[in-house]
């Protein structure tokens, strides 16, 4: 990822005016929130998700928590059942994240949900992060602004010791009040822990009147960020690595050495381009794929954001329990 000058932004309209017209160009601006700093990217473009896991050197594409203004803005991407909503009106503003299904129509790219069918949602209490996310009209998909691996960020300069020269901007609003990340609750089915965090599980258990569910999740596929990587892995067969691929097989190509291809993640080799499109692609081959017919991938370079796509594509190529 090249560098870029990393902006430190002031706390006032300018800054986030600023901050606004970066996000809607397809930038990156690491942004206050109560819990910690996040790292925002307009969660309806793929290509500017796929630069915070590039920015972030993310190994894998596990899902990304939505940040929105209010329950009106929520609810216009997810489906709310009357316990999520009775949740979201108890803690929101704050640092509660609801998972909950995607809708069909919410226009948020696959890459937020890591091709599942659900989102993890949250109103941020930090009123710099609601004036950003008002500002700038559009949903924004942010992880904790810090290198992959690394301690979140409780403060700018703790942005800028781990990614100036990696994003565009830094919103800088002083000290976050929690300091540790929001609480996460599953709610398919019984309402369930899948992340402790800045808001106690005794409070939300007293406001639905019942405890929760803290059992490991009964699947290893995870719907939340905190858990061990989802995976997305398509109906039809996926084979790795493939240069010429069988009579009859779906070929998603890497490269511009892949004519041919039914599907091309990135005809210029870009690897940020290819994980932009992965989950996109490997749907719609899917749907594509008759019965029986496979999906062939191009061998795509294991560096940069081609691990977290090779990481991806192992996951879809894994062998099916049953």
């Amino acid at each position: 990822m090249s560098d870029l000058h990393t902006e430190i932004l002031g706390p006032d309209q300018g800054g986030i005016a600023r901050a606004a017209g970066i996000l809607c160009r397809g930038g990156l601006v690491a942004f206050p929130t109560e819990t910690v700093y996040g790292l925002g990217a307009d969660a309806r473009d793929d290509r500017a998700v796929a630069g915070i896991f590039a920015a972030k050197n993310r190994p894998s594409f596990n899902p990304l928590i939505v940040h929105v203004p209010d329950l009106a803005a929520a609810e216009r991407i997810a489906v709310f059942s009357d316990t999520a909503r009775d949740l979201a009106q108890a803690f929101w503003p704050g640092a509660l994240t609801l998972v909950l299904p995607l809708r069909a129509d919410a226009g948020i790219a696959p890459l937020v949900s890591a091709g599942l069918d659900s989102i993890a949602i949250r109103v941020p209490a930090h009123p710099l992060a609601r004036d950003l996310l008002r500002a700038c009209g559009c949903p924004l998909a942010a992880p904790s602004a810090n290198p992959s691996g690394r301690v979140s960020p409780t403060r700018a300069n703790h942005v800028m010791a781990g990614l100036s020269g990696r994003i565009d901007a830094v919103l800088d609003g002083g000290a976050a009040d929690v300091g540790v990340e929001s609480t996460i609750i599953g709610l398919a089915g019984a309402p369930r822990l899948l992340r402790p965090g800045g808001v106690p599980v005794e409070a939300i258990e007293a406001c639905l009147g019942q405890p929760l569910n803290v059992d490991a999740p009964v699947t290893d596929t995870p719907n939340a960020p905190g858990q061990l990587e989802s995976h997305y892995a398509p109906g039809a067969g996926v084979r790795l690595n493939v240069t010429q691929p069988d009579a009859g097989e779906l070929w998603l190509g890497f490269g511009p050495d892949c004519a041919g291809a039914t599907r091309n993640l990135s005809p210029a080799g870009d690897l940020t381009e290819a994980a932009a499109n992965l989950f996109g692609m490997l749907r719609d081959l899917d749907d594509l794929a008759t019965a029986g017919q496979g999906i062939a991938v191009a061998p795509v370079p294991d560096h940069g954001l081609g691990r977290a796509i090779n990481d991806r594509l192992r996951r879809a190529a894994a062998p099916r329990p049953g």
